[in-house]
């Protein structure tokens, strides 16, 4: 009998069916996911403690002892610590200056209430390390670091009896990531949502996976559909990280507005720019990062304080619902995202998808 090629050692490793990981922030869609046989990844960085704990509480409560993960921004380049009054005070006349013409010109509104930025884990080390310990006090089946190494965690997490999984965009972060002995690497490409490299997906999974030995690689970065689920496993993947693909679904707690932005957009809507975190970071088009390209605009700030000054702005178009100033992380594969479908749905498609390719290349599968 032939093979099940979606049998990879990420299922056998995360004991789930499907090697599909959904990296989200809404726990709704997590826990859709978890219960239709994939796995999902919560994104806590803007919570606090307090918030983690009660996040973690209620997706078991729903999971039926499922493994889960949680994913955190552990940057070693962000400062040790320091309030958001005290890290704003070191934000440049110049670029400040250059935001309030933005905010100006654009008609941008303030927002309604204060910058929700404060539990961001990124603004300090001191921050990030609290958030750190609620996983490992609760004994997160899989630790996920979005932005930063996490070799320094991985002796506390492996005596927990948690998994350690960090994100790349480069091969020599694999492969010191590798060396330190992370469960498994996600190798993520040019095309990805959020904070993501210079190198195009088909080059940096096939060269990771090519140096990982027995280490699971995860390819990110466009992935939308079945196809490129298969193209990833025949690259040497053991399975895919998700992110565009859920924010449209039915469970998706991302306002409507943004939910029909992503259904009608395409690769051409979406752009790598430094402007809204000081990091490359791919978005759809809006003002704020339209502005930023222009050769009028300043240089932009090394995070945090980038993030700082782009929250005004975006706060404000937020909480008015300004559909000319909203914006959201996308990956290129968005223009795949035509429906809003239930994170079930969305998963089992693209399942069937995959091994649809996979018979057409090779004949019947189990």
């Amino acid at each position: 009998m032939p093979k099940d090629p979606l049998r990879t050692k990420l299922v056998d490793l995360l004991g789930i069916e499907y090697p599909v990981i959904a990296f989200t922030h809404c726990k709704d869609v997590a826990v859709a996911v978890l219960n239709a046989g994939g796995f999902a990844v919560l994104g806590e960085a803007m919570h606090t403690p307090d918030d983690i704990a009660a996040d973690i509480a209620w997706i078991r409560d729903r999971i039926g002892g499922k493994a889960f993960g949680i994913d955190l921004v552990l940057p070693a380049s962000a400062p040790p610590s320091g309030s958001l009054d005290e890290l704003e005070s070191k934000i440049p006349d110049t670029q400040r200056e250059f935001a309030r013409q933005i905010k100006e010109k654009y008609n941008v509104p303030d927002p309604k209430g204060p910058i929700d930025l404060h539990t961001w884990g990124g603004l300090n080390q001191e921050l990030a390390r609290a958030q750190l310990e609620v996983l490992l006090d609760e004994r997160v089946p899989v630790i996920a670091s979005g932005l930063g190494s996490p070799a320094f965690v991985l002796d506390a997490a492996h005596a927990r009896d948690m998994l350690v999984f960090g994100l790349v965009g480069k091969a020599r972060q694999a492969r010191r990531q590798i060396d330190a002995g992370v469960d498994a690497i996600i190798a993520q490409g040019y095309d990805a949502a959020g904070h993501t490299g210079s190198v195009g997906t088909f080059s940096i999974v096939a060269e990771v996976a090519a140096m990982a030995d027995d280490t699971p690689i995860i390819a990110a970065g466009g992935v939308t559909t079945g196809r490129h689920l298969a193209a990833a496993l025949c690259l040497g993947a053991a399975g895919v990280w998700t992110g565009t693909l859920w924010l449209a679904s039915r469970e998706s707690d991302a306002d409507m507005i943004i939910k029909q932005r992503l259904l009608a957009a395409t690769a051409d809507d979406t752009t790598y720019s430094t402007s809204i975190s000081g990091m490359t970071m791919r978005v759809l088009k809006c003002p704020w990062t339209e502005e930023w390209s222009t050769p009028e605009a300043p240089d932009v700030l090394p995070a945090p304080y980038q993030m700082l000054l782009s929250a005004d702005y975006l706060q404000g178009a937020n909480d008015h619902r300004r559909e000319d100033l909203m914006t959201e992380a996308a990956g290129q594969g968005v223009g795949f995202v035509t429906s809003m479908k239930p994170a079930r749905q969305i998963l089992l498609d693209m399942v069937e998808e995959a091994l649809d390719t996979f018979e057409r290349l090779v004949g019947d599968l189990a």
